[in-house]
This record gives C-alpha cells, sequence and structure tokens, in this order.
C-alpha cells in the first residue's frame, strides 16, 4: 500500500513515470487480453445464438409476407385487367346515349357447331330477345333466350346469324354472317366492282332497327375477285374478343322511327279520306257519292 501511494504520488508529481506507465502497459496487455477471452467468448456466442434466432424468425415472416403479397399481386392484377375492360367497355357505350346493363359471362355452349353463350341477366334485369350484346372491342351478338336471371346469346360468328353491316370508309352497305369460326364472318353478295379492301372496318348499318348503327362488327382480312363470278368472295375477322372477354353490355336502343314511306302512306290515306268525306257533304241528293277517288 505504501509503494503504491508512492507511485501515485510520483505519477503525479513527475512526468518520468509516463514512460514507465506505457512500457508496463506492453507487458500487462497480453494478461488482460487473455482475462477477457472468457467474457468475450460469452457474449460473442450470446449473440450468434440471438441473430440466428432472429434471422430465422425474421425469415418465416417475410416467406408469409412473399406469399400473402404474391396472393394480392395475383388477384390485383386480375382487378386491373378487369377495371380496363370496364372502363372500355363503358367508353363504348358512352359514344352514343343509349341505356345499357352490365352483364358477366355464365358458361359457353358446349357444341362445336354453335356458338352461343350465356349471361348472368335475364327478365328481372330487364333483358329481351333481340337485344344486341357488345364487349369493350366490338359487337359479340344479340339475345335469343331470355329466363328470369339469364339469358342465352348467339354470337356473330355463329353459322346461322346475320346482320347489316357498312363500310366505315365510304358507307357502302353488305350483309355480314358468320362462317361458324370466332376469327372469321364472311361478308355476303359483294359485287366484283365495290370499293372495298382489306383492313376496311365493318360497322352496324341501324337497318332494320336491331343494331344500332355505328358500332365495330368486324374488319376486312381478305378480298378475292374471281373474272367468272358477280360477286367477290370476302371475308373478315370479329372485332369483339369471343373467346376471352367475360364482361358485356346488353344494349336498350330506343324502338325504331317509321319510315318515310310509312309516314307517306298515313298522310296519304287521310287525305283520300277527307276527300270522300268531302265529296259526301258535297252530293246534292244528300246521299254518299259513289265515286271512287283514284
Amino acid at each position: 500500500m505504501l509503494v503504491a501511494s508512492a507511485l501515485m504520488f510520483v505519477d503525479q508529481r513527475f512526468t518520468r513515470m509516463e514512460n514507465v506507465r506505457a512500457q508496463m502497459s506492453v507487458v500487462v496487455a497480453p494478461i488482460q487480453w487473455v482475462v477477457g477471452v472468457p467474457s468475450r467468448v460469452l457474449d460473442w456466442g450470446s449473440l450468434a445464438f440471438s441473430d440466428q434466432q432472429a434471422l430465422v424468425d425474421e425469415n418465416q415472416r417475410l416467406r408469409e409476407q412473399i406469399l400473402t403479397l404474391s396472393h394480392r399481386g395475383q388477384r390485383m392484377a386480375s382487378l386491373t385487367r378487369e377495371n380496363a375492360e370496364l372502363r372500355r367497355l363503358l367508353g363504348a357505350a358512352q359514344q352514343r346515349d343509349i341505356p345499357f346493363m352490365t352483364a358477366e359471362l355464365l358458361s359457353l355452349d358446349n357444341d362445336p357447331f354453335s356458338h352461343q353463350m350465356v349471361v348472368d341477366r335475364g327478365h328481372r334485369h330487364g333483358a329481351y330477345v333481340g337485344q344486341p350484346v357488345i364487349d369493350a372491342t366490338g359487337l359479340v351478338g344479340q339475345v335469343t333466350a331470355v329466363s328470369t336471371y339469364s339469358s342465352r346469346v348467339l354470337l356473330v360468328a355463329d353459322a346461322s346469324h346475320a346482320l347489316p353491316v357498312q363500310v366505315n370508309r365510304n358507307g357502302l352497305r353488305f350483309i355480314v354472317q358468320g362462317a361458324g369460326r370466332y376469327d372469321r364472318v364472311n361478308v355476303l353478295h359483294v359485287p366484283n366492282t365495290a370499293d372495298i379492301r382489306e383492313g376496311d372496318l365493318l360497322t352496324t348499318s341501324g337497318l332494320a332497327g336491331r343494331f344500332p348503327p355505328g358500332y365495330p362488327v368486324a374488319r376486312v382480312t381478305r378480298v378475292e375477285h374471281d373474272p367468272g363470278q358477280p360477286f367477290a368472295q370476302v371475308t373478315a375477322e370479329p372485332m369483339a374478343q369471343l373467346k376471352r372477354s367475360r364482361h358485356f353490355l346488353l344494349l336498350s336502343p330506343p324502338p325504331p322511327q317509321p319510315n318515310d314511306e310509312q309516314h307517306w302512306d298515313d298522310s296519304l290515306r287521310v287525305s283520300v279520306d277527307a276527300l270522300r268525306s268531302a265529296r259526301q257533304v258535297a252530293s246534292p241528293d244528300g246521299e254518299s257519292s259513289t265515286q271512287e277517288v283514284p
């Protein structure tokens, strides 16, 4: 204790002990390191095991999170596609102020010679026979049978389906009939001299009042002229995604207005009736005149 006290006093009062302290530190450093080895080993082991367990827990948590996000990503991709399709679908109907209702695909006809489908709209929702059906890209077909909660739709690709169309470029009118294939329809009775080309867009003409005018039907893919035949062979590809679409619009166009000929006939009939009444009144003997009005 006396020696230690003397060394502390000398170290505090004189600077010569700094060199001695430095030399003694070199000698004592290995002893200090050896003495601290067990403590450092315990600390390292505890840290290693705790980090490993934390890594295992974190790995498991990340796996579960990846699985959850993957499921959400798949669902999000489907919802994104469905949302984009519905937006295009609504945009297709907004070009004309025609009432409509949305419908979703329920089933397809298994008959290879028939191209029909069933949608989830029926009498209860306002569906009716003859109602036009479109998707986001074009005309799909028309309703042919209606039940309470579902309807059967005849597609434009069916061989028994035909509708009047016009060439969007120049207004020429033709008849398009299904060819029994999803990717092809036939344009009937096209004269060899008709101005129709590959790539022309065929739209509904509005004739007969079944389909409203202006909706895309098909695009011409082939035009063949045979000098020995009066008509050209013209085929087209439907614009609607008949094999891929799941959401549709059922249009409710207003009833067709009477044409000018009907108005003329009605006016002429009224005029003839009025003339006959006038001649009966003007008859001198007060009896009806039997003279026929031409």
